[in-house]
């Protein structure tokens, strides 16, 4: 980035530290929150990370329609910490994957299908829901 001025590194720079603080947030909440719903739920399938999951996919449905409606969350500094900081590390492609590898391994196809299927169409469904509550009341 040679000719980047200083605004643009400082600008970087303040994205970076957006992202790593909601990053740590957003990791934080992960565990306590797929910990909490596996300890009362139990953990024969993986009920935490699709908590986690749905939740965070209701979430970004609401912040992306409060963007595109030029509320707050059209701030890229806003965006840059609540979306790509928060919400990137809170949910977790990773553990749904590895958790439904382990699935299958097992020989629990049924199970590993289930958490496959319950996923996509939960989380679409949660990102249309946030999408349209947060669109009805921005107006």
């Amino acid at each position: 980035m040679p000719d980047a001025s200083f605004d643009d590194v400082q600008s970087i720079l303040i994205w970076l530290v957006s992202v790593a603080l909601g990053s740590g947030l957003g990791g934080a909440a992960r565990f306590f929150v797929s910990g909490l719903v596996g300890r009362h739920i139990g953990e024969t399938f993986p009920w935490g990370t699709m908590v986690v999951n749905v939740s965070g996919a209701f979430a970004i449905g609401i912040i992306a329609a409060a963007a595109s409606g030029h509320a707050v969350f059209d701030m890229s500094d806003t965006w840059q910490f609540t979306v790509v900081g928060v919400l990137g590390s809170y949910t977790t492609v990773s553990s749904f994957s590895l958790q439904t590898l382990a699935l299958a391994r097992d020989g629990d196809y049924l199970r590993a299908g289930g958490n496959m299927l319950l996923s996509l169409t939960l989380c679409l469904s949660a990102v249309a829901l946030g999408f349209a509550v947060a669109a009805a009341a921005i107006g």
